[in-house]
């Protein structure tokens, strides 16, 4: 007996269905790496494109052969169903499957009646032979075939005899699996479970049926768990859900649904907690950010808000998270808001290293100052470094201010060529020494943040390796016209790790200029991290 991913399948294909996502044009070379990283993940089956038909694709097999060591996964060659009226070993598709050597081959068929008899224009036996042709043939060169019934449960209301055709056909001709495709997306849960219930019942025995869905109402998920419950044994999904329209099944949603919640194995030991790591390393390939708030994977997914939610944390964690999040290689966040409690803000300065247990003043100061600067404008849940001062700034013995102002000046000149050039200067006074220093800019704020460098790094030299990353500005809500209150996020980060800083003012340059001191701040003290001191 196989084991437990050997018996359910785990069909990824981010690569073939997954690449119609708009806006997502993948390369050779990056097919290959997101390839890579979906046997990382344990999937068992990567359908790599389509061979024959799209050049970069036949690239890509030929390239995998010798570039791919697979630990895990399989590759998987998908093509059509040979043409009509051509035998099947004369049909250049078919042939290019075999050619793209792998051991399991994805076929798509109709299995809608109308698609059969409007698309491609063929009789009802005609495209029945055409599946029992190709699959047979390739079954007998070796090759094991899944069967994609495309626009399956459209077809199976509108003609449930002819879908049971199909699926009968593929599965007598040598179908190792038959999947049962909602390609238009608009199944619902209980309709998928009804339908691949009754479906089994008709064809008697355990026929290996599989799963895969679009996410057009947005239950691509929900689908393909209601058909697992139903007896499906395979599943497709592709990584974070993109394919075209509103995408695929969320292959990270689908594993955490199978897993922690059905109790399925369908990954190797040790691969689950590589979700988020893979997940995030494919958008990036992507070029797409990843999806904070997806399922499972998000760096939202365990974050909690509410002044309520962590009170209850604080007592057990499990009380408010639906799984442990380190199981899928996640990690609970609290967000400090205007809706933080006193529980909020010790829990996240504990997850920030600042253990305020026994300091009821400082934990009571903080959670004043948070309410009272979110009623401002600030916002502490996405500026993690700028609540650390904050909070270290109510400590005794922990100074947190690396210089203090005496002036800042910003100069934009737009000259005569058309060129706009921006220059700052700023006075400070750092360890007891008046610095003046000077940095030029593309924009007010990295002008600002270039003077500022050069006035610190002589006394804190580590500041040359950091780097502003990003920067965000918000008019913020209830606002209007150029006086309106402006927020100001500052990513940064050095080769160890990165921050972000937040400053809110009337002005765009202050509030800015704030950020960047705090940003600059933080960089300091990452260089020597202070330990909890006693309270004032």
């Amino acid at each position: 007996m196989g084991s437990p991913a050997d018996e359910f399948h785990l069909f990824d294909t981010t690569l073939r269905d997954g690449a119609q996502r708009e806006g997502i044009s993948y390369s050779v070379t990056d097919k290959l790496a997101v390839a890579r990283l979906l046997d990382e993940l344990g999937v068992g089956f990567i359908e790599g494109g389509w061979p024959g038909a799209m050049p970069k694709d036949t690239e890509f097999f030929a390239r995998a052969r010798t570039e791919l060591s697979l630990r895990h996964a399989q590759l998987v060659a998908f093509g059509s169903t040979r043409k009509a009226g051509v035998a099947v070993a004369d049909d250049k598709q078919v042939r290019a499957l075999l050619d793209a050597q792998t051991g399991t081959v994805c076929l798509v068929a109709k299995a809608d009646v109308r698609h059969v008899e409007r698309a491609l224009r063929t009789t009802r036996e005609e495209n029945l032979a055409m599946i029992a042709d190709s699959v047979r043939y390739l079954t007998e060169h070796g090759r094991r075939v899944f069967l994609d019934c495309e626009h399956f449960f459209d077809g199976y209301r509108y003609d449930p005899d002819y879908g049971l055709s199909v699926v009968r056909t593929a599965l007598d001709a040598g179908a190792d699996v038959v999947v049962l495709c909602d390609t238009n997306g608009g199944g619902l849960p209980s309709s998928v479970y009804r339908t691949v219930s009754e479906l089994r019942g008709k064809l008697g025995g355990e026929p290996r049926l599989g799963m895969h869905a679009q996410n057009d109402t947005a239950c691509a998920v929900a689908n393909t768990i209601a058909a697992v419950e139903a007896g499906a044994m395979h599943v497709q999904g592709t990584a974070n859900g993109y394919g075209e329209r509103p995408g695929n099944a969320d292959i990270f949603a689908v594993i955490g649904n199978l897993t922690t919640k059905l109790g399925r194995q369908v990954l190797p030991d040790g691969c689950l907690e590589t979700m988020v790591r893979v997940s995030h390393a494919i958008a990036e390939i992507a070029n797409i950010a990843p999806d904070t708030h997806q399922a499972y994977v998000g760096a939202s997914a365990f974050a909690h808000k509410a002044g309520l939610h962590a009170s209850a944390i604080k007592v057990d964690p499990d009380l408010y998270n639906h799984v442990d999040p380190a199981i899928v290689g996640n990690d609970m966040r609290i967000l400090v808001t205007e809706m933080a409690g006193r529980a909020s803000v010790e829990l996240k300065s504990r997850e920030l290293g600042l253990d305020l247990t026994g300091h009821p003043e400082v934990l009571s100061a903080v959670t004043e100052q948070v309410k009272r600067r979110e009623a401002e404008g600030w916002s502490y849940e996405a500026a993690d470094a700028s609540f650390e001062l904050l909070v270290r700034g109510e400590l005794a013995d922990t100074p947190v201010t690396a210089f203090t102002l005496e002036s800042y000046r910003v100069i934009v000149e737009h000259r005569e060529d058309g060129a706009v050039v921006s220059e700052a200067t700023v006075k400070v006074r750092v360890r007891g020494e008046r610095v003046i220093a000077t940095g030029e800019g593309n924009g007010p704020v990295n002008a600002l943040d270039a003077a500022l460098r050069a006035a610190l790094v002589r006394h804190y030299p580590h500041l040359s390796t950091v780097d502003l990353l990003d920067y965000k500005v918000r008019i913020l809500e209830g606002s209007h016209g150029t006086g309106a209150v402006t927020r100001v996020l500052v990513d940064s980060g050095d080769e160890q790790r990165g921050w972000t800083t937040v400053g809110v003012h009337e002005n765009v340059v202050e509030a800015s200029w704030r950020a960047l001191v705090d940003a600059l701040t933080y960089g300091v003290r990452a260089t020597a991290p202070a330990p909890v001191p006693a309270t004032r």
